[in-house]
């Protein structure tokens, strides 16, 4: 697999265009560049494509035509488990639907990350995966729940060990489709001081959809998909 560049943006886009079925294109983006360590909010209508983009970043989807470049690697010249790959090596991805293990208890959905990558593992240094995975679940008030099976935590709950196995390893870059749509008002603030932090800490890239518009003026910049053709940008802080 091609290493990832350190010259290189985290995102580039060019003429992609994305359809389920011939003639209906979802997405259609002639150019968009997202730089290393921006954090952008995303957003647009229902129906724009918004998880349909996360999906084609992640290499979960492949682009019906154009090019799809992530820390440098073209995606096209991938195959489905290089990508696979690719993503257990350098990103973090909080579902919307959670995507949890159902019989894997708590911890072990957190660390699967570092179960899948040795990179990931690599990147916590001499701290100890019992260490590294109380510390982020504490963080996210969720250390009681570690030994707890998936099944008995609440929807705001799930969401949580979600954002924790995303940011858990230091990823490269992280993508959150609406990380923050089941949790309280305390809740959402923990989270998000975490995911800046962890993001600053890292220098990793941040791209993060939500429906929630108060939360535009922590990030960087915001890109709206429905004009995103045009690049339409807006910078919101320095």
């Amino acid at each position: 697999m091609t290493s990832p560049s350190a010259g290189t943006s985290a995102v580039a886009l060019k003429q992609l265009r994305f359809s389920y079925r011939a003639g209906r294109d979802v997405i259609a983006i002639d150019n968009l560049v997202i730089d290393r360590g921006e954090t952008v909010f995303l957003h647009g209508p229902s129906g724009s494509g918004k998880t349909t983009l996360l999906g084609i970043l992640a290499g979960v989807l492949q682009a019906t035509s154009g090019e799809v470049r992530v820390l440098g690697t073209d995606f096209a010249t991938l195959s489905s488990g290089a990508r696979d790959a690719f993503r257990a090596r350098h990103l973090g991805y909080v579902f919307q639907m959670f995507n949890l293990i159902p019989y894997l208890p708590v911890r072990e959905n957190i660390l699967l990350p570092i179960r899948l990558d040795a990179s990931r593992r690599a990147r916590l240094g001499n701290v100890s995966l019992d260490a590294a995975v109380r510390d982020i679940a504490k963080q996210l008030d969720i250390v009681e729940l570690l030994d707890a099976p998936i099944a008995e935590l609440s929807v705001g709950q799930q969401q949580r060990v979600a954002a924790a196995r995303a940011l858990i390893g230091a990823p490269e870059v992280i993508i959150a489709d609406e990380p923050t749509s089941a949790l309280d008002t305390d809740r959402r603030e923990q989270f998000l001081q975490l995911l800046f932090a962890s993001c600053k800490t890292a220098g990793a890239t941040l791209v993060f959809v939500s429906h929630d518009h108060t939360l535009m003026p922590l990030f960087s910049r915001t890109v709206e998909l429905g004009t995103i053709n045009t690049a339409a940008t807006r910078p919101l802080r320095d």
